[in-house]
């Protein structure tokens, strides 16, 4: 039975998590525990039998998550867990958590869209997913990716090496999000055709992008100046996600940074969204909550 799952793990996460017990027999089940608990299983097993005919794999991670879900009084998920993007040559994405889902409909609704909560969460995979989606589907002429390089204080002049060399360890992980999506030929070729831009934030001075799709990231580590600096440079019909994590600041102690500064003034702004994760969306290794929750209980 696939919603059990290989020798029934989907059932033990379930009666570990609710600490109740479940006896399959065939295609029954019957659960045993007390009423509020036995409800909760019942549910959560109707959401894995939906997902299972949506042909959604479930795995140790999706199901703990749907649990989770459930047991913070969640809605509905398999409507969200099951909705796709589709994306080049056959691939595709989908959300793989209520709050994910939740975040690509802020995205999409609003022209400035604020995300911010731990790494793994999905912040800037998800924002480069659509922006992909946007671009092979011609919603915005250009797909710009940029991040402030804080180690180089946004001096490049003073590194070595061309252009490339300079930003390519600091623009690497955005790279790796779009050829993770899209094969290296479609990615290329927008490229070539300055429809995909991947440059540092100090490049982005002076500009105005129009008709543009733009993510900053990792933008916890800009200064209040460069976010407004960025925050302008938006033109008729573009669309702006700003991704951080601002537990992770590498700002120098003395420097304010510019996302603490926009969520405080900007929230309230009609036409901007602020979406926050926490560690119960991180869909990396299923150890990783455990140690960011670890650390934050350690007070790191």
């Amino acid at each position: 039975m696939t919603v059990c799952g290989k020798n029934d793990a989907n059932i033990k996460l379930i009666e570990r998590a609710l600490g109740l017990a479940i006896y399959t027999k065939g295609t029954a089940l019957t659960i045993k525990g007390a009423s509020a608990t036995v409800t909760h299983a019942r549910d959560i097993i109707n959401e894995l039998v939906v997902l299972t005919q949506k042909n959604v794999a479930l795995d140790e991670t999706k199901v703990e998550r749907i649990i989770h879900t459930k047991l913070e009084n969640a809605g509905p998920l398999a409507p969200l867990l099951s909705k796709k993007l589709p994306l080049a040559k056959g691939r595709s994405l989908a959300p793989k958590t209520p709050s994910q889902a939740t975040y690509m409909e802020k995205i999409e609704t609003h022209d400035v869209t604020f995300a911010v909560g731990p790494a793994g969460t999905g912040k800037s995979y998800l924002a480069v997913a659509l922006g992909l989606y946007y671009l092979l589907n011609d919603r915005y002429e250009r797909l710009v990716l940029t991040r402030p390089v804080v180690e180089a204080g946004e001096s490049l002049g003073f590194l070595p090496g061309d252009f490339e060399e300079k930003v390519s360890p600091y623009m690497r992980p955005l790279y790796d999000a779009l050829y993770h999506l899209a094969p290296f030929d479609t990615v290329k070729k927008y490229a070539d055709m300055d429809r995909i831009e991947v440059a540092p934030l100090a490049y982005m001075r002076g500009r105005t992008l129009a008709n543009a799709y733009i993510i900053l990231d990792e933008a916890q580590n800009t200064t209040i100046p460069q976010m407004k600096m960025f925050l302008s440079r938006m033109g008729e019909g573009a669309k702006m996600v700003i991704t951080g994590d601002i537990t992770q600041s590498d700002l120098p102690r003395s420097t304010s940074s510019g996302l603490q500064h926009a969520l405080r003034i900007l929230k309230h702004v009609h036409g901007i969204a602020v979406h926050e994760f926490d560690r119960a969306d991180v869909v990396r290794h299923r150890l990783v909550q455990h140690i960011l929750a670890a650390y934050d209980e350690a007070g790191n």
